[in-house]
């Protein structure tokens, strides 16, 4: 038998996501973002749920490839670009939308030979100060674009750093709209946390990312309490071990739990070598036989152990969530002091996906 871990992905999650989004941002198109293999629920499994999407948006040449041979006949966004002038030539083929962010970009697709013009998404800088350029170039860069042959449809790009927390996006917008405001291009500017808090960012397209897979932007379930999200990933497995630990007893490594008194304690078949947080403390959500309990002691590589006082009952061959409908992702990435974007991407290969 293979041993009891496994993440169920639920499709139907996927495509009512999709519409809760479409339910924020009116008549604004979506480009779904299936970066990092789909948030590591395995893009060629998962993009079919987001089938009513307007468009993919990722990273990876080759992701974007695999859309194409999988029958995705719409529109494809690289979202960091192409990154040598010859990666021109699959663009081209593929026919891909591409984020132009550098002088270099430009220059490569001006001296490019083409089937048909490329369209292209020009990426300012307006704070986050990774990517783009300077955001009051925006005319003289737009303009050096739209004067390209080799140059069709031309969005206007930024992403908000702080979008999510109470900062908020209203600076870094209204350097947006000062630089940006009388250009006659379409305009992307609505990250998932942008699309619930600033509708006036929406414009012609809005790019939703963890909220397509049932997360917070933010980290903190309490901010889409009440939209209807539901998580895509469930992460299951099973009690695997017993042991009845008296006062004073440790578990795990480095014995950084000890019982005050008599405890029985349950091995999980989960560690951080499938994409549990090493760093998740005494005291992480989890649940045992649909008992919501936590864990106890440091996470090893291939097991984790929890707390049974809640569920007496619990055997060998419980189940456990570790994190899905009942036990939010949200909440086990919060005690661990991460996102629930990171859990969700770290999901190792030799965890079983089904679908």
């Amino acid at each position: 038998m293979p041993r009891p871990i496994s993440a169920t992905l639920n499709l139907s999650a996927l495509h009512h996501n999709l519409n809760v989004a479409r339910s924020h941002v009116g008549t604004a198109k979506i480009w779904s973002v299936v970066k990092a293999n789909a948030y590591g629920h395995g893009l060629a499994r998962v993009w079919q749920g987001l089938a009513a999407t307007d468009g993919f948006a990722l990273l990876d040449l080759n992701e974007a490839i695999l859309l194409r041979e999988q029958g995705w006949q719409g529109p494809i966004l690289l979202l960091e670009g192409f990154f040598q002038a010859q990666d021109l030539v699959l663009l081209d083929h593929y026919r891909l939308t591409t984020v132009v962010h550098s002088d270099w970009q430009l220059e490569a697709i001006k001296a490019a030979r083409l089937t048909a013009p490329l369209n292209i998404y020009l990426k300012f800088n307006s704070g986050m100060n990774r990517l783009g350029f300077p955001i009051g170039q925006a005319e003289a860069v737009w303009q050096w674009a739209n004067s390209l042959s080799n140059v069709g449809e031309i969005t206007l790009m930024s992403h908000f750093a702080n979008a999510d927390n109470p900062i908020g996006a209203d600076e870094q917008f209204a350097q947006i709209q000062q630089a940006c405001g009388h250009i006659p291009a379409a305009r992307c500017f609505a990250n998932s946390a942008a699309i619930l808090r600033n509708p006036d960012t929406h414009y012609d397209w809005v790019r939703p990312g963890i909220i397509l897979y049932g997360a917070s932007p933010s980290g903190d379930i309490a901010d889409i309490a009440g939209l209807g999200l539901r998580p895509v990933m469930s992460l299951h497995s099973e009690i695997i071990a017993l042991q009845s630990l008296s006062a004073g007893q440790s578990v795990g490594y480095g014995s950084r739990y000890r019982a005050t008194g008599a405890q029985r304690i349950g091995v999980v078949a989960c560690g951080y070598a499938d994409g549990y947080p090493r760093v998740a403390p005494t005291g992480t959500p989890i649940m045992v036989d649909g008992i919501l309990t936590h864990t106890v002691g440091a996470i090893s590589m291939d097991m984790l152990t929890v707390d049974l006082t809640p569920c007496p009952q619990a055997q060998m061959g419980s189940k456990v969530e570790i994190w899905g409908e009942n036990v939010p992702i949200d909440n086990v990435a919060q005690a661990a002091g991460t996102v629930g974007y990171e859990l969700m991407c770290a999901l190792a290969a030799r965890v079983t996906l089904l679908t």
